[in-house]
């Protein structure tokens, strides 16, 4: 963002204002240095005050809200492109990744101290209520204090919220804090208490920050509807964390999910970017450096040569490629699961998957036809696919390779740490899916809902709407859950691939155990080796269809994954943590 990016000089502002020294000799402060007792006079200077937070907020690894690419080689991991590698939508094997690989397998450690996306940040939530606490001196009206107040709110209920579903109880903070408080040194808030907390950051936030900021959003400052977003998003997870998990009133944290997002489909600025091309819209504006004007793009992040840059796009191959698992829940093009349609083709070939599917199969993952039209590797004049052990070019673990965002024209000719592929944060299409989901789990849900929400987003590809009443796929019968959500769930998973989403979405529906199956590539044939000649992979023998595929984690540590439920769906807390303040438990299994 524009407000995240261009604010250089507003560390020295921080510095300043942290230390700012509480002497009252003769009340005299220099008049050349900025100092907590003179800066918070204007408007302009809340303004600048909440730069310092975008700024902070750039930090994917530490302040993993607003997650984009992180800058430079940085980028190679801290991107919500590879947050799906925690769960079975990707396969990595790239030794930088590790860490997603033991999330996934059930073997991650605790660490000594904060892992990535972790137990870290907290310089943020005191930036934050520094800023809280001298608001109120500037001489402005309550009207023009109370947008960067709620902008501070939204910020630090956010980052709460994220702590939350990764830790659980949070140490709760509202003020700033010093190195004797005693407060550095308190428990946890319990998980409930913290989370009414969030809620009343965010409802603040959604009711004084403005419609428009009056800067273009383009982008610009987080406006009301980002924060309504927001709210749709924390409150989805936590209803249905409480609905499946335990918890009180999940359907309290339901309803302000829906009316959040309902007030965006209602009154907001959005729309489903939908041009009437269904065999390019879907990642058409996913593959572009500037997403100014796009009417689904809520909040983005903007990189731009020789100011703020990233290498995400040749960090592609890190993902291992999607999995056999994501693939399969595409509908064939008849909107039925694979499971029950007449027109699969099945999987023989890797030409065979893309046949009478959803059109977002072929905008997600690389058909071989489709290798030139993407200048998939930057043009190497490869074929494609290409899987580990094949010389030269890009590989995947999988077989399937990602095109969803790639976009060659970012990498050729550019040098190391230069590109400027743009982080989509917030977009209408999520809105949509958490409208749909939350009036599902409420039992409220009607036709008119679908067609407003999940319906939208089918056309634009040109695939059947969802009704009611849709058929069972046999393979989630299981899951305890009725028809209906099975498929808002499927089109969760389609629709937000790559985007960050899936892992988070698994722990909230207590499915953690579909992260027991292991992750599989495409069908392995001996027409299948004689093709992919000299690929590395490993094998297993599927027992539903008596059928070979790639066994991506076979003979690796990660071979036979396990998700603990009295454990996996909270993260530990770091040991050196827990050394400093003893009043700090660790999370259950972890000891």
């Amino acid at each position: 963002m524009k407000s995240n990016i261009y604010i250089g000089s507003m560390v020295c502002l921080m510095a300043c204002l942290f230390t700012a020294c509480n002497d009252e000799f003769l009340e005299r402060y220099p008049l050349d240095e900025v100092s907590n007792e003179t800066f918070w006079n204007t408007e302009n200077d809340l303004a600048t005050y909440n730069n310092t937070l975008y700024h902070m907020a750039l930090n994917d690894n530490e302040v993993p809200i607003m997650m984009a690419h992180h800058e430079g080689f940085n980028s190679l991991a801290w991107s919500y492109y590879f947050q799906d590698e925690f769960a079975d939508n990707l396969a990595p094997r790239h030794e930088r990744h590790l860490f997603f690989q033991q999330v996934r397998a059930g073997r991650q450690i605790v660490p000594n101290d904060a892992q990535w996306f972790g137990y870290s940040g907290w310089n943020f939530v005191r930036a934050i209520n520094i800023g809280l606490e001298n608001y109120g001196k500037a001489a402005i009206s309550d009207e023009a204090r109370n947008k960067y107040v709620g902008e501070a709110r939204l910020f630090r209920g956010w980052f709460y919220a994220e702590k939350v579903q990764k830790f659980g109880d949070v140490p709760w903070v509202e003020q700033e804090l010093n190195i004797d408080d005693e407060q550095l040194f308190a428990a946890r808030t319990p998980r409930e208490e913290a989370m009414d907390n969030v809620l009343a950051d965010l409802e603040f936030a959604t009711t004084h920050i403005p419609n428009d900021w009056g800067d273009g959003n383009e982008p610009g400052r987080l406006n009301r509807w980002a924060a309504l977003a927001v709210m749709a998003r924390v409150c989805l997870f936590e209803g249905t964390w409480r609905k499946y998990h335990g918890g009180s009133n999940p359907e309290m944290w339901l309803r302000k999910a829906a009316d959040a997002a309902k007030e965006i489909m209602d009154n907001g600025p959005y729309a489903v970017y939908n041009t009437g091309d269904t065999e390019n819209d879907y990642n058409a504006y996913h593959r572009i450096l500037d997403l100014s004007g796009n009417p689904e793009v809520m909040v983005w992040r903007r990189y731009q040569l020789g100011i703020y840059t990233n290498h995400v796009q040749s960090y592609f191959s890190y993902t291992g490629g999607a999995t056999r698992s994501l693939v399969e829940d595409y509908l064939a093009a008849d909107g039925l699961p694979i499971s029950l349609s007449p027109l699969y083709q099945g999987d023989a070939t890797i030409e065979d998957v893309f046949v009478n599917r959803d059109p977002r199969l072929r905008q997600t993952i690389l058909h071989p036809d489709d290798t030139e039209k993407y200048k998939y590797h930057v043009n190497d004049g490869r074929e494609y696919p290409r899987i580990v052990g094949m010389p030269g070019g890009y590989t995947t673990t999988t077989g399937y390779h990602i095109i969803k965002h790639y976009n060659a024209d970012d990498m050729i000719g550019k040098a190391y740490n230069t590109a400027e592929t743009p982080g989509i944060i917030l977009r209408y299409g999520e809105v949509l899916l958490n409208y749909a989901e939350a009036m599902a789990e409420l039992g409220e849900i009607t036709q008119a809902d679908l067609d407003m929400s999940i319906n939208l987003l089918r056309d634009r590809v040109g695939m059947p709407h969802l009704d009611l009443n849709p058929p069972m796929d046999p393979r989630y019968a299981d899951d305890g859950i009725s028809p209906l959500l099975v498929e808002i769930r499927r089109e969760r998973r389609v629709e937000l691939f790559l985007e960050g989403f899936r892992y988070n979405d698994l722990k909230r529906w207590k499915q953690g155990k579909k992260l027991e199956s292991p992750d599989m590539g495409i069908r392995w044939t001996p027409e299948a080796e004689a093709r992919y000649a000299g690929a590395a992979i490993q094998t297993s023998v599927d027992p539903d269809n008596g059928n070979t595929y790639i066994d991506v984690y076979k003979g690796t540590d990660w071979e036979n994954p396990v998700f603990d439920e009295g454990k996996h769906y909270l993260w530990p807390l770091p040991l050196d943590d827990l050394a400093q303040n003893p009043q700090l438990e660790q999370n259950p299994g972890y000891n």
